[in-house]
């Protein structure tokens, strides 16, 4: 039996992403239930001291693989690099988050390796060298059990896990891996221009549904009771496919997974792909006139009325409240 092998992945200001801290909890809980140890890989250009914070941060002894040609996402080169990881620390199970990125390397990883793949899942179990990966399938209606034995390459969904929360001994090696006679090479990246806001990493969420009636109603009312709550706004699919919002809004599978303190579901029927991206919220508040709104299943607290009733005397409320 081997190691596990914690792939980080950077945001483009050379930080270490979120759920990458999330793939370590789930690592260390799968390392304690099977014996297996824990290893870290940090892959860049100057990314020797984001690698030791991600050592301290539970990722045990990491390896560091340093390099210009690194510097930006290529998938050639992060293959080479994860492949020549996972033999210098004899890893057994490779986990990335489930990214753009993790999409796109890690089936790749696996298939120069010979090992199993499984996209997307939010926990794994072990005894031994056998291990059951659990990944939500048919936009979350079911929830798949998949049997592994031997090398695994997986990617973990952001959201499933908290951040872990401790420290670890481990500090860094260098990695050299010959990356010269790469076959593509990065360009250049267009900033797209930024609409909406990073739902994942929202306390509140007040979002609205096609219940809300027209577009100019979630500035009316969804977004002041935001405001009031100090919170950010969201939408369901419906909302975004009729264009009254951004796709960065977008609560469900095909939009952000979002585990907030509290969200609100205003004018939202809750079908299964929004259910899928919210349903991990700490406290759910569900208003809709309709009493047999799927919703109301995943709610903690249910308010069968009028949105238009509820939601401005709620705002108002809150202000009063604040003075």
């Amino acid at each position: 039996m081997g190691n596990i092998l914690i792939v980080a992945e950077l945001t483009q200001s050379g930080a270490i992403r979120d759920s990458s801290y999330e793939v370590i909890t789930l690592a260390r809980k799968l390392g304690e239930a099977t014996g297996r140890g824990i290893r870290g890989l940090v892959l860049g250009s100057g990314v020797a001291e984001v690698a030791s914070q991600f050592a301290a941060a539970g990722a045990g002894e990491t390896l560091v693989a340093d390099d210009p040609a690194l510097a930006n996402y290529n998938v050639e080169a992060f293959n080479r690099t994860i492949r020549a990881a996972a033999e210098a620390t004899e890893a057994d199970v490779i986990l990335l988050s489930n990214s753009p990125i993790g999409w796109d390397v890690a089936p790749r990883v696996a298939a120069g390796l010979d090992a199993a793949f499984v996209s997307d899942c939010f926990k794994i179990e072990g005894n031994g060298e056998d291990l059951t990966l659990f990944r939500r399938i048919f936009n979350g209606k079911l929830d798949a059990e998949l049997g592994v034995s031997g090398m695994l390459v997986a990617t973990v969904q952001p959201g499933a896990n908290d951040a872990f929360e401790g420290s670890a001994e481990g500090g860094t090696k260098p990695l050299e891996v010959a990356l010269g006679d790469l076959r593509g090479q990065f360009v250049e990246i267009k900033q797209a221009e930024a609409t909406g806001v990073d739902l994942s990493k929202a306390d509140i969420i007040v979002s609205g549904g096609r219940g809300v009636g027209a577009p100019e109603k979630f500035a009316e009312v969804i977004q002041p009771l935001a405001d009031a709550l100090g919170g950010a706004m969201g939408a369901s699919r419906p909302v975004v496919d009729a264009g009254w919002l951004d796709h960065p809004y977008q609560v469900g599978s095909s939009g952000q997974i979002v585990t907030p303190k509290l969200y609100v579901a205003c004018g939202i029927s809750g079908a299964i792909q929004h259910l899928v991206g919210m349903k991990g919220s700490n406290y759910v508040i569900a208003i809709n006139k309709d009493p047999d709104a799927p919703i109301f299943e995943v709610a903690d607290l249910g308010v069968v009325a009028d949105l238009f009733d509820i939601v401005p005397a709620l705002t108002e409320a809150l202000a009063n409240a604040k003075g």
